[in-house]
């Protein structure tokens, strides 16, 4: 699956939402991803709920394309990027 089109996924769920998907472990383990999104939709959420909503975002695909993913998720106010 495509790093763009994971990026576009998340960030057409959530709202306001930037996402950068990367692939840490190089291309030869494509299915292994990481993912930081900043979104105002994570604002008073626990970081399971952060989390939680990143993974309905992309729904099936994180059992058929995507093996593992690893997240850093952040309401704009706490993002220091």
């Amino acid at each position: 699956m495509d790093l763009e089109e994971i990026e576009s996924l998340i960030e057409a769920e959530l709202p306001d939402a930037d996402a950068e998907v990367t692939q840490p472990r190089g291309p030869e383990d494509e299915d292994h991803l990481a993912a930081l999104v900043v979104s105002p939709a994570f604002e008073g959420k626990s970081l399971v709920e952060q989390h939680e909503l990143v993974y309905d975002a992309l729904g099936d695909r994180m059992t058929t394309d995507i093996h593992a993913m690893e997240l850093k998720t952040y309401a704009p106010d706490e993002y220091e990027g």
